[in-house]
């Protein structure tokens, strides 16, 4: 018998590229930070390169049932630039956006799983003795 396929597992894959596409895009965005916001050594770009090397970090510690939160509060963040660095905080909002969509794909999944009404779950039933 075969083991049964755990969804959330293809989440973390997403997440993890989602985030590695983040971090490479937040650190593109400290070339506009050095030319337009006075330098990397500025808070804005110390926050932006802080929040570019959290979003790699974070890929390994998808598990961790905290790992979520933290990829909020590192949005907010990157949103927070809007004062200092606008053009990262509109970086901000648009991966905010994904991120929402992507928890809402996430629950959407868990409450299919908890009713057994995925297509991995169905195929497992049929597969059972006496189904």
């Amino acid at each position: 018998m075969t083991a049964p396929v755990d969804p959330m597992k293809g989440f973390r894959g997403v997440a993890a590229g989602t985030l590695v596409l983040e971090a490479i895009v937040v650190a593109l965005s400290l070339l506009v930070v050095a030319k337009l916001n006075g330098g990397l050594a500025t808070a804005a770009g110390i926050v932006v390169g802080v929040v570019a090397v959290v979003l790699v970090v974070l890929c390994a510690f998808l598990r961790r049932p905290w790992s979520i939160p933290v990829i909020a509060v590192a949005q907010v963040a990157l949103i927070g630039c809007v004062f200092t660095a606008p053009a990262v905080g509109v970086i901000g909002v648009f991966f905010a956006l994904i991120w929402g969509f992507l928890l809402w794909l996430r629950r959407d999944v868990a409450r299919r799983m908890a009713a057994g009404r995925l297509p991995s779950q169905q195929q497992q039933a049929a597969r059972e003795p006496g189904a």
